[in-house]
């Protein structure tokens, strides 16, 4: 791994609550991550991104947080936060936390201090509150609308509402006061020097809000995310924010890295967030969402790349996380979800894999209604069932009360045929989706032209089919529905299925990825 391991790491995310439960509660914990280690360092991951595990009364999975500077009793205890990273970095792997700076939890000394200040306080300060519109102020501030349902404004017993984009537990933080940026400057030093490598930034587009907090205009702006400008997300004020933590970063040894989780209306303006004084790493929403279409994921690679290279940033691509459908079932079928990954894996930059697609876990669309924790269920008036699909506690064996989950039933319930999805029960089976994972990792740390190796130099292909070489690699991917022949540009390192030769042809099935190979 080169000096900046960042630029081609794969790194692999756990959800802290459905990764491995130690105490038997049916929540997982970071005891339980400690002990799964062995997994990922069998897999061949560089580095581990864990949600968040501080305090927090659990609104939002932990997403509200109520003490940065600590672990909710339900994870576990500073010593095992010190105990796990110690032991990431025995077996070589890097430690990245989550940190969520746009908003707090409701119950956060700040908020309950500013709910006791009153009107016009320094502590309302730390926070977004106004007063309302209209006949007695009964009117939100203006017409933004929450992430996760309804109105951004919620009224306390005084009079004034505050804002959160998120659940009203999770009152948005005002990135304006000094004191909040001192803040967060602190809460990073204290992770850094227990030894994290860096920090996944949540809502990193987010901290900053236009002036005056203008209307949007339009009614259910939400569904403009991530396409179009609104006042509240991707502000040019926050890079200001990265500036002033990039110093910190650098302050440290050993390369510690910020990746921010930044939705955004184009490439290029995630690429602001990567300039040489900013973060290392932004998520590439453009490519999780492309259709499984070859014009598509052409164009999408394409307008990446292109995007990272003048600020000289790697490229990241991922497939799926903890907020999205999973992409066995998002494409359709688990030959397509092999295919992606192979794909994934062979583009320059830097890679994110989501617990459990490396045992090729489908979405679970079938949770009963008294389960589902999201609080997106309950803010759109269970009309979307929210994210706890893609959230279920991941198999380790094939029995026990929960897969070797952990000891007790887990906080949401496993599908019963996930038993042979396990971890225990592919290792060693050949055309396994783990084996698969396990082999397109090792082969791409020992490939000289993969990882941040060399560029990509598209080849002629048939219209479904991508074709593109790095120097001595090829990959060529079918996205179409019947085999394709190509003639071989070297000799097969890996498939995604079953490919077969004739003299100097390769014949590619529908729905698989071959890795090739020249001396």
């Amino acid at each position: 791994m080169a000096q900046d391991w960042w630029r081609e790491a794969v790194i692999y995310q756990v959800y802290v609550r459905s990764f491995a439960d130690s105490n038997g509660d049916g929540v997982g914990d970071l005891p339980g991550i400690r002990s799964r280690l062995p997994h990922l360092a069998d897999l061949g991951v560089d580095a581990v991104w864990i949600t968040p595990f501080y305090a927090s009364p659990m609104a939002d999975g932990g997403y509200d947080v109520a003490d940065y500077r600590d672990v909710d009793p339900s994870f576990g205890t500073l010593d095992d936060a010190r105990a796990l990273i110690a032991d990431a970095h025995d077996l070589g792997i890097r430690v990245i936390v989550d940190l969520v700076p746009n908003h707090t939890s409701d119950r956060h000394a700040w908020f309950q201090e500013a709910l006791r200040a009153g009107p016009g306080s320094p502590e309302r300060a730390r926070y977004h509150f106004r007063d309302g519109l209209g006949e007695g102020g009964a009117t939100p501030p203006n017409d933004w609308e929450s992430v996760f349902g309804g109105p951004a404004w919620t009224r306390v017993p005084d009079g004034q509402w505050y804002l959160h984009l998120f659940a009203p537990e999770q009152p948005d933080l005002n990135w304006d006061q000094a004191e909040v940026r001192d803040e967060f400057l602190d809460v990073l030093r204290f992770w850094l020097d227990l030894g994290v490598d860096g920090f996944r930034i949540d809502v990193a587009h987010g901290m900053v809000k236009a002036d005056g907090l203008p209307d949007v205009g339009t009614p259910n702006h939400l569904t403009l995310l991530g396409t179009e400008a609104l006042p509240f997300f991707d502000q040019d004020g926050v890079h200001e924010i990265y500036r002033d933590w990039r110093k910190v970063l650098d302050s440290y040894p050993g390369r510690r890295i910020g990746v921010a989780e930044a939705w955004t209306p184009t490439p290029e303006r995630t690429a602001r967030y990567l300039r040489s004084d900013e973060l290392h790493q932004a998520f590439n929403f453009h490519y999780l969402t492309a259709d499984w279409a070859a014009a598509d994921l052409r164009a999408v690679i394409d307008d990446s790349l292109a995007a990272m290279a003048p600020v000289s940033a790697p490229t990241t691509w991922v497939l799926s996380n903890h907020d999205v459908r999973r992409h066995v079932t998002r494409y359709g079928s688990v030959a397509r979800a092999r295919a992606a990954a192979l794909l994934m894996l062979a583009l320059p930059g830097s890679a994110y894999v989501y617990q459990g697609e490396e045992l090729g876990l489908p979405e679970v669309l079938d949770l009963p209604e008294e389960v589902l924790q999201d609080p997106v269920w309950e803010r759109s008036g269970h009309t979307d069932r929210g994210r706890d699909g893609c959230r279920v506690p991941i198999p380790w064996t094939p029995d026990g009360p929960s897969l070797g989950f952990g000891d007790g039933d887990p906080w949401l319930p496993q599908p019963a045929d996930w038993a042979r999805l396990s971890v225990a029960a592919q290792t060693g089976d050949p055309n396994s989706v783990l084996e698969l994972y396990r082999s397109a990792l090792a082969a791409r740390r020992a490939h000289p032209d993969l990882g941040a190796g060399s560029e990509v130099e598209w080849l002629d292909a048939p219209a479904d089919v991508l074709s593109f070489r790095r120097n001595g690699f090829t990959c060529v991917v079918n996205t179409g529905a019947g085999t394709v022949r190509l003639p071989a540009d070297g000799e097969v390192l890996l498939s995604s299925a079953g490919v077969a030769t004739e003299g100097p042809d390769l014949l590619v099935p529908p729905d698989t990825t071959v890795w090739l190979t020249r001396p």
